[in-house]
Order: C-alpha cells, then sequence, then structure tokens
C-alpha cells in the first residue's frame, strides 16, 4: 500500500497549561466555532474552520475541565476547580451568569434548546439551572454514585447522561423521574461519552476500549480495544464510517468505524490527548493535549493551497479581515462571503 503523505494540521497556540477539553457549536449563519478549556483558567473561542483565534473568557480562578456551546454559539458555559459553573456571552465575552457549586465542576452541557444547563463534579451532584430563571435554585438529580467527569443530553433533553471519575459505567438518568433509568457498563471509568450529531449513537472511551451503543435501546454495537490508554473518542457526524480516539500514546488515530482498522495515524502532539472532536461538518477534528496546543487536522487529504497557506507554526496566515476584526475587539465576525 502506498504511504499517504504525513497531515500537517492547523495548530492552534494560546494556552500556557493542558487543553483538557474541546467542544464544537453546530454550523450557525456565521459558521461554525470551537470552544477549549485548559488548566490556565482561561476558556478560548476559535474559528472553527481556520482555529484563528476569537477570544478568552477571562474570569474564573481555577483550572477550566470542561466546556461548550449552545446550539446558537450565542452562549458559552465553562465548568471550573474554582467551583464554580459560568456562562458567557460569547460575542462579547461578558460574564453573564456564574453558579456556585461546594467543589471542582468536571463537566457541563448545555441543553438543545439552549434554555438549560447541566453541570457535574466532585459534589456527586448533577445540577440542572434554568437559564431564564438564573437566580432560581437548580433542579438537583439524585445523587451520582460517585464524583461525576462527563455530561451530556440526549433524546430531547428527556435524558441526561454521565459518567464517572472513579467507577465504570455510563449513567442514564430520567430528566423527569430524576432517576437512573439505565446503566452502560464499562470496565473502567468512562473518560468521554459523546452522543452523536443524529442521536442514534453515544460514543464512550475507558481504558483501552471504545464503545458504541445504540443511543435508544442502550444496547453495545461495536467495541474495539486499543493498543493504549484512550481519553477520548468521537465518531464521524455525517456518515458514521469513521472515528477518532487519542490517549496517553500522544497519537490522534482515525479508525474505520465497521472493521475498526486503524486508516491513519497523527503524529505531532508532544503529551497525551485528553480531548478529540468532530466538526460538524466531519471534515476535520481538532485534538488537545497535554502540550497546551490544539491541532485541527483535515480528515481528507489537506489540499496544497491550505498548506502553502499556512506559515512555520502551521498556522494560517491572517487576511486583512482577520486582522481588522481582532483590533476592533472580542466579537464573531461574518464569515467570509464565499462561505
Amino acid at each position: 500500500m502506498e504511504k499517504k503523505k504525513a497531515a500537517v494540521p492547523l495548530v492552534c497556540h494560546g494556552h500556557s497549561r493542558p487543553v483538557v477539553d474541546l467542544s464544537y457549536s453546530p454550523v450557525t449563519p456565521d459558521g461554525y466555532f470551537l470552544i477549549s478549556a485548559s488548566k490556565d483558567s482561561n476558556p478560548m473561542l476559535r474559528n472553527g474552520e481556520t482555529g484563528d483565534w476569537i477570544g478568552t473568557f477571562e474570569g474564573h480562578k481555577g483550572a477550566v475541565w470542561s466546556c461548550c456551546l449552545d446550539t446558537n454559539a450565542l452562549r458559552a458555559a465553562s465548568g471550573s476547580a474554582d467551583f464554580s459553573a459560568k456562562v458567557w456571552d460569547a460575542l462579547t465575552g461578558d460574564e453573564l451568569h456564574s453558579f456556585e457549586h461546594k467543589h471542582i465542576v468536571r463537566a457541563c452541557s448545555f441543553s438543545k434548546d439552549t434554555h438549560l444547563l447541566l453541570t457535574g463534579g466532585m459534589e456527586k451532584i448533577l445540577r440542572v439551572y434554568d437559564l431564564n430563571r438564573p437566580d432560581a435554585a437548580p433542579k438537583e438529580l439524585a445523587k451520582s454514585p460517585a464524583s461525576v467527569r462527563t455530561v451530556a443530553w440526549l433524546h430531547n433533553d428527556q435524558t441526561i447522561l454521565s459518567s464517572c471519575t472513579d467507577m465504570g459505567g455510563v449513567r442514564l438518568w430520567d430528566v423527569r423521574s430524576e432517576k437512573i433509568v439505565q446503566t452502560l457498563e464499562t470496565t473502567a471509568p468512562v473518560t468521554s461519552a459523546e452522543v452523536s450529531q443524529d442521536g442514534r449513537f453515544i460514543t464512550t472511551a475507558d481504558g483501552s476500549s471504545v464503545k458504541f451503543w445504540d443511543a435508544n435501546n442502550f444496547g453495545l454495537v461495536k467495541s474495539y480495544d486499543m493498543s493504549f490508554t484512550v481519553e477520548s473518542a468521537a465518531l464521524e457526524p455525517k456518515s458514521g464510517s469513521k472515528f477518532i480516539a487519542g490517549g496517553e500514546d500522544m497519537w490522534v488515530h482515525v479508525f474505520d468505524f465497521i472493521s475498526g482498522e486503524e486508516l491513519t495515524c497523527n503524529k505531532g502532539h508532544h503529551g497525551p490527548v485528553h480531548c478529540v472532536r468532530f466538526a460538524p461538518g466531519g471534515e476535520s477534528y481538532a485534538s488537545g493535549s497535554e502540550d497546551g496546543t490544539i491541532r485541527i487536522w483535515q480528515l481528507s487529504p489537506a489540499n496544497t493551497d491550505a498548506e502553502e497557506a499556512a506559515d512555520a507554526n502551521g498556522k494560517p496566515k491572517a487576511g486583512v479581515e482577520e486582522v481588522t476584526s481582532k483590533i476592533e475587539g472580542f466579537h464573531i465576525p461574518k464569515e467570509k462571503a464565499e462561505e
């Protein structure tokens, strides 16, 4: 088989500590966006396609473990070791709400309808905040069996998914009854759990295994054992024919969903890969690492124009419009006319 040319990623610098979480917005009229959480306490917003920095959300006093954007990419949320979850205006960078907790917040997620924010962490409590009534006390779901590592919504915000830091399994909670209705059993703690864009699959990473579950009947669809400890995995959102995984070996791997065969292995990070996520169109994917960088990789071979447009750091050369938009202040620039 002919050796493929090594992929050249877009390298996004800016964080001074490890990048521990990434989240893409859906496609909006202004394009799509990527938010990153880092132990440097400053979540950052970027253009999801080019990786260009748009702004930094300043206000946390400790490591930020989790971040997300709402469906319209108008608000961002972050969960931090400073015992708070914050909601931000993604256009101005202003802090809109700060929800105080009694311990580290490890995970946060906006509901699909954007009205609710779900949080979880070391307190072992899942909380749902009504963003239309931010001063009201949150709804608290029955105690999680251990401290919470990941959270997500599914079934049009009727079900909540959570995993624990030091206990295997993914728990599914019915929002109305506030009780656990199902547990997806895994041997090791689940470090990453993602609901596919079409709502059909739940992708989990536990130990050195990547698993795919049916999101409606909760049966195990596929399970693949990796040669490395996996921290994060994600399914390609459009065709579902490929998946990516990253972890302790510092590489970002692309696999065939049906056979489990490794298709590509991307090398470039200088530390363990903590998070991998696909862009909403599936044409590219991002990885965040202990080395403090985010790398954006093309799923298909990158075109030569894009490679030539990158500078020595692997970052695309900023056009005049981008530089102007950054100088004008922290706002989301309109995508170029040809988008």
